[in-house]
């Protein structure tokens, strides 16, 4: 390509520092190095995680920042020693690495990579060696991916390729919040045919969760929201019944030990809040019910007594659904271009990267299940 090589001038939405608007800018992006892909994003959407990352404390010097994690877009060019992509895949960046050589990689005990953190920062989720400037300053990468402009540079094992006839401005989707959603219930909760689950919170990762119940056969599911807005797509996607703590005096817990003659038997909590970690705890069977966190926080501490754990519930976590994520990424884009997984469901606003703000104030309203910002065309 023209482009390979040289540095391109592209617009990206840069966040300049916590609390404040993001910024349609002109930065520059420098061709990949050894072992990195430069990729044109076609498309990509709009996450909780950029908006914790924006408005929710993260440190001063985790700015500035091009935000963004979930989407898609084509190989524009490979750096040295990169052998899995050429110009014109299809792709969808990884915020989890999948190297397949490390110890992690290689057992199916978890699907974290130790190339995931080697270069991103805990305390920010930057990276600091990133190839974007903007007047003449260094921008942070986010997540080692940075979606929210036309052209981004990740390593090859933060990268999957994809379907050659996929349709980025769908499939973007699963880079983070359908795999959170639906492996988490299928890979981390092992949610059995014929069981009760719970999935607290309606967004794209809890719908996704309602999804990803059903695939596993559950015999009830019970979407649980502060807001009704949503029940209807909820029970397009998979749920049985539909609760609002709104409309009950007592704590929703209760109310599902009721609804369930004793707890359901997984619970998948897809807020992020710590107190609804405890009421999806407690909605569970004391035996053997098991509830999963999805919802991510950094700030939020949750509460759990001995004798809500002693009985024989299981409280665990789960990132990207345990999906390894070149597999998982690759597997259900071919589920869904197969027609076994529904994802158009989950888009509700189709707009320009120019209009990243508005698709933040909804997002932050839950007007919104998933906005997709168009960044190039396809």
């Amino acid at each position: 390509m023209a482009t390979t090589g040289k540095v391109i001038q592209c617009k990206a939405a840069v966040a300049w520092e916590p609390n404040a608007p993001l910024v349609i800018e002109e930065i520059e992006v420098a061709p990949p190095q050894a072992n990195e892909v430069r990729v044109q994003i076609v498309a990509t959407s709009v996450c909780h995680s950029d908006l914790y990352h924006l408005y929710e404390g993260m440190p001063q010097d985790g700015f500035p920042v091009v935000l963004g994690h979930e989407a898609a877009g084509v190989v524009e060019s490979v750096g040295s020693g990169v052998t899995e992509f050429k110009p014109g895949d299809k792709v969808i960046p990884l915020f989890i690495s999948q190297c397949r050589d490390c110890d992690f990689c290689k057992t199916p005990k978890t699907n974290h990579c130790v190339q995931t953190w080697s270069e991103v920062r805990q305390d920010s989720l930057t990276a600091p060696d990133s190839r974007f400037s903007c007047k003449g300053k260094k921008i942070l990468q986010f997540l080692g991916v940075s979606t929210f402009s036309e052209y981004t540079v990740v390593k090859q094992y933060n990268l999957a390729k994809i379907h050659e006839s996929a349709p980025l401005d769908k499939v973007c989707v699963i880079g983070c919040g359908l795999c959170t959603g639906y492996g988490s219930a299928v890979n981390v909760a092992q949610v059995e045919e014929g069981s009760t689950c719970a999935v607290f919170g309606l967004g794209a990762v809890g719908l996704a969760a309602i999804m990803g119940c059903k695939a596993a056969g559950a015999r009830r599911i019970i979407a649980v929201n502060r807001s009704s807005e949503k029940f209807e797509k909820a029970k397009i996607l998979g749920a049985t019944d539909c609760v609002s703590p709104r409309d009950h005096s007592k704590p929703i817990h209760q109310v599902l030990l009721e609804m369930t003659s004793g707890g359901v038997d997984f619970a998948l909590e897809c807020v992020g809040k710590a107190e609804v970690v405890e009421s999806a705890l407690l909605s569970t069977v004391p035996v053997w019910g098991v509830s999963v966190i999805v919802g991510y926080s950094k700030v939020q501490k949750f509460t759990a007594h001995s004798a809500d754990l002693i009985t024989g519930r299981t409280l665990k976590g789960a990132l990207f659904g345990g999906f390894k994520s070149k597999d998982g990424v690759m597997e259900m884009v071919n589920r869904y271009m197969e027609k076994k997984i529904m994802l158009d469901e989950l888009i509700t606003h189709n707009m320009d990267l120019s209009q990243i703000m508005e698709a933040v104030e909804l997002m932050k309203k839950s007007k919104c299940v998933r906005a997709v910002l168009k960044t190039s065309p396809q």
